[in-house]
């Protein structure tokens, strides 16, 4: 495994703190046991949530976990997201004023924001997280930004496809998403055409959606982007449109295989290659078990996928009950992303925002802006969520929402300012912007938001209905909120200054 800086040793060393889970391999899950799985699958359990699931077996709490997932979202998206009639924007040529530009910009840039903070008010009240997890892992494998796209009314129809099929269909996903008209712009297959073909989508869809580097030549690219020609868009609905003058007819050969392809054939063919289950399998594991996947176990996971057809629950099936998963020696190896740290903190300390943009800008100041990954590849995550100022970032969101008596903290004390403008809360920088200018504008974002929340640490400790003494008190929310032991043990007899101390602690930030 790559360092991840400090947290490298923490997790080495903290972990051999951790309680055993080899004694539970073949039997019913433990409280440890159901904590991992549902801080994997999920985004911060709860005490309530993990009593619910110790007892079972292994395969009980895969199957019980995959039961509950959903293929719509719970709550109900910002009307722009869901409005009829014409796209609204300044088209290229048209002769578009700079105020009518602006106009648009500002018009997006509320939408991105309103379409975020949806996005997190879903995950904080769906009743299958794990459905949310996985709709966010296939963002960040097909990757479009809103950034590129612009119109956000297309990143949330993008979402809709994904959460469809989060645990639904890998093959279903793939065929609808060459089609997704995020991904048509973001990737330029507007501009694939006969005789002047743009390799973008083909490029990607083989390196980075189905066989990873290696597993293709440069003539597999150019021939496959022969094939998607014409997959186009109506930008007046915005919608997929195959437009058949410039589609290329003609015999193309795409990994040894020829005929007069079109899109769809090329995405079966890919599906068809033993590599491409692999590397979702291998994906799946970086994301729920450890950084570095075991090629045995890979091959037998994959071997599975590509058995049912891509089923997707049949692979997080085989991944959620296997030795590895459940290993000693893979507990606190993963790093929480900023939705991590933002929204399963928020949940598993029962607050309960009213206003969820500033926990998405948050977010984003952390290093995970919603709907705009960095580049086609996403977020690489582990170290790159806690180099210095994002862990900086991380530390004061945390201390600022654990401090219940309204008090200003540091996070806001050099940066005053109460009224937030859709500039304040905007992720990226404007222009001529400085880093340090862009910080403090969502800092001011953020510490607004995080005043309207407040947390009751004598109902939260209520839940154990234990004597609160001060060491049994410490013990339980240690076990609840960590994957390997702290760093450093609490000091304070206080609750709420206990609380505080453990979600600073540098191993808080591991599961």
């Amino acid at each position: 495994m790559r360092p991840l800086t400090s947290f490298a040793t923490i997790a080495v060393v903290l972990s051999l703190a951790a309680p055993p889970a080899d004694a539970a391999i073949a039997g019913a899950l433990d409280y440890d046991d159901a904590r991992l799985l549902l801080n994997r699958t999920g985004f911060g359990a709860t005490q309530a949530e993990i009593e619910r699931y110790v007892g079972m077996s292994r395969e009980q709490a895969a199957r019980t976990l995959l039961a509950t997932s959903r293929t719509t979202a719970l709550t109900l998206p910002p009307p722009a997201m869901v409005a009829t009639g014409p796209l609204s924007y300044p088209r290229r040529g048209a002769g578009a004023s700079e105020d009518e530009i602006k106009t648009f910009r500002r018009q997006q840039a509320r939408e991105g924001l309103e379409l975020r903070a949806w996005w997190i008010g879903e995950i904080l009240s769906t009743p299958s997280p794990l459905t949310e997890r996985m709709t966010l892992f296939w963002h960040n494998h097909f990757v479009s930004s809103q950034q590129k796209v612009k119109l956000a009314e297309l990143m949330y129809r993008q979402n809709v496809t994904l959460r469809a099929q989060a645990l639904g269909n890998f093959g279903t996903m793939l065929h609808g998403v060459a089609r997704d008209p995020a991904m048509i712009i973001y990737l330029d297959s507007a501009q694939n055409r006969k005789g002047a073909p743009n390799e973008n989508f083909a490029r990607e869809l083989m390196e980075l959606f189905t066989l990873g580097e290696g597993n293709y030549g440069e003539s597999d690219v150019k021939e496959a982007a022969r094939a998607f020609t014409g997959w186009s868009l109506d930008r007046e609905r915005g919608e997929f449109v195959f437009r058949r003058a410039l589609h290329d007819y003609g015999s193309k050969t795409v990994l040894g295989r020829t005929g007069n392809f079109d899109g769809d054939d090329v995405i079966d063919i890919l599906l068809a290659q033993p590599s491409t289950g692999e590397f979702v399998s291998r994906k799946l594991w970086r994301e729920f078990v450890s950084p570095d996947p075991d090629p045995v176990e890979v091959k037998r996971i994959a071997a599975r996928f590509r058995d049912s057809g891509y089923d997707i629950k049949t692979a997080l099936y085989a991944l959620l009950t296997s030795d590895a998963f459940y290993a000693r020696e893979n507990r606190g190896t993963l790093v929480k992303s900023p939705i991590d740290v933002v929204v399963g903190t928020l949940h598993q300390f029962g607050m309960h925002p009213g206003d969820t943009i500033p926990f998405a800008v948050a977010a984003a100041g952390m290093g995970q802006a919603l709907f705009a990954p960095p580049n086609v590849r996403g977020w690489p995550g582990q170290e790159t969520w806690i180099n210095s100022s994002r862990l900086l970032a991380r530390k004061q969101f945390l201390d600022r929402l654990m401090r219940a008596d309204g008090e200003a903290s540091g996070m806001s004390q050099s940066m005053p300012g109460d009224r937030m403008t859709i500039s304040d809360r905007t992720p990226w920088p404007a222009p001529d912007e400085t880093e340090q200018a862009r910080r403090a504008r969502l800092m001011r974002a953020v510490d607004r938001g995080v005043r309207s929340v407040q947390f009751d640490s004598a109902a939260w400790f209520a839940q154990w209905k234990a004597p609160a003494d001060a060491q049994k008190r410490n013990t339980d929310a240690v076990r609840l909120l960590f994957a390997v032991a702290p760093q450093t043990p609490p000091q304070s007899s206080e609750p709420l200054a206990m609380l505080r101390e453990l979600v600073l602690d540098a191993a808080y930030e591991l599961k």
